[in-house]
């Protein structure tokens, strides 16, 4: 008897059951084959799509790197070897996810990545964008030295003159600490999430001659329903 003979049957989920409903949402929303695909249309190896991959990484190594300094604090980053690497490692990889990272924004801009109902990707790669800028703003003014005082009290007459200088006060170390290694970061990461699932959604924008070759492609701009795209585009990679 087969392993699947024991398995029970998958059945509807019973009326007014909540979790039954958001699994079905779910699974219709993003069925599994989209979410964990194994593998995409050429084009994408084109060098255009590394950005968004190149962002990701990065991000993982900011918070990596972020999340052991968080745990040493100022004394161990200012005065020790490792500390002093641990926080060129931080501050590098946020330099390189804001170079990719604005990269992958002019790229998919270009792209028109919004077509195919992809306005939500879009929308979701722009702003995760402008909350990292104050999340990168009060890193640079947590690092407990003369450089971040320079700039915490040149920022706060920007904040005085837009008015919120009362709520976002760069010289109160605990509050920008506090939105650098929290606050700031859960909204970031949240996002890019939110992005992420997104694009295996609606899948990566196509580009322009690839839309125009496939005039039997989905609504959501993907490739058409006999999974053929067009040459030179044909085939498929694996993931």
């Amino acid at each position: 008897m087969s392993v699947s003979e024991h398995e029970p049957p998958v059945s509807a989920p019973e009326p007014g059951s909540w979790s039954g409903a958001v699994r079905e949402w779910a699974v219709r929303t993003l069925p599994p084959e989209k979410a964990l695909p194994d593998k995409q249309p050429t084009y994408v190896a084109s060098w255009i799509y590394v950005f968004g991959v190149l962002s990701l990484s990065s991000l993982a190594v900011i918070i990596l790197s972020g999340t052991i300094l968080a745990l040493k604090g100022p004394g161990w980053w200012h005065f020790t070897g490792i500390g002093h690497f641990f926080n060129s490692i931080h501050l590098w990889s946020v330099e390189l996810f804001f170079f990719v990272m604005v990269v992958h924004l002019w790229g998919k801009y270009f792209m028109a990545a919004w077509r195919g109902r992809r306005k939500a990707v879009w929308i979701t790669g722009a702003v995760t964008f402008l909350v990292a800028i104050p999340c990168a703003l009060t890193g640079y003014v947590s690092q407990q030295n003369f450089d971040a005082q320079w700039i915490s009290t040149q920022a706060k007459d920007a904040m005085n003159a837009v008015g919120i200088g009362s709520f976002f006060n760069l010289l109160n170390f605990g509050q920008m600490y506090s939105y650098h290694i929290l606050l700031l970061p859960v909204a970031v990461v949240a996002i890019v999430f939110g992005h992420v699932l997104l694009v295996r959604k609606h899948g990566v924008v196509p580009p322009f001659h690839v839309a125009s070759a496939t005039p039997k492609a989905s609504t959501d701009g993907s490739a058409p329903t006999d999974g053929k795209v067009s040459s030179p585009t044909d085939g498929n990679v694996s993931s």
